[in-house]
């Protein structure tokens, strides 16, 4: 007879969720997956978010592989977090590094995707279902894990899926609990 594996799930795993300090784009610019640069107010921003974090030791860490957030990560002391493709903003598919101006005049399906953004994709993009899947499939996988402590460096869209999973607070009106640029969300798994 074999041992079965142990089953690490706990109902008391904490998990630290930091969003990214704010970036240089111009305003009114679709970025979901493109690789932005921070805005020149990073270290201001990055030391309040450190601060915040306070003296906290983590099981483990984990970061969106996109630089804003591993930047963050770093900063506050975390060169080498694990990164994970699951932790990405939106894809925004055709209409990254646009400005929502110009995807107006050229492109109709914004105006359907405006009325339905929780349900339909950008075009060659994803949906906020596609979002909150791949989060939810992360957070499923972390549960699994030995961890009593995890931080998370990532993506407003993705805090709002982890806060929804979480249930921090309702998905249908999970866009007002937005968490401003290089905030901090908890919640126990």
């Amino acid at each position: 007879m074999t041992t079965p594996e142990p089953n690490y799930i706990t109902d008391d795993m904490e998990v630290t969720m930091i969003r990214h300090t704010s970036v240089d784009v111009p305003k009114g610019m679709c970025y979901g997956w493109s690789d932005v640069p921070v805005a020149p107010t990073f270290q201001l921003e990055a030391a309040e978010t450190k601060r915040n974090l306070g003296e906290e030791v983590f099981d483990c860490v984990y970061s969106s592989p996109l630089t804003r957030a591993r930047k963050l990560a770093a900063f506050c002391g975390y060169e080498h977090p694990i990164l994970d493709d699951r932790l990405k903003e939106m894809n925004m598919g055709d209409w990254e590094n646009r400005l929502y101006d110009d995807i107006e005049r050229e492109d109709p399906a914004i105006r359907k995707w405006y009325d339905d953004y929780m349900n339909l994709a950008a075009t060659n993009g994803e949906s906020y279902r596609s979002v909150y899947s791949r989060v939810a499939d992360f957070l499923d996988e972390l549960r699994q894990q030995p961890y009593q402590r995890v931080a998370i460096f990532a993506h407003g869209g993705v805090l709002i899926c982890a806060g929804v999973y979480a249930g921090l607070f309702p998905e249908d009106d999970c866009f007002r609990h937005l968490t401003p640029y290089g905030g901090i969300q908890r919640f126990q798994l």
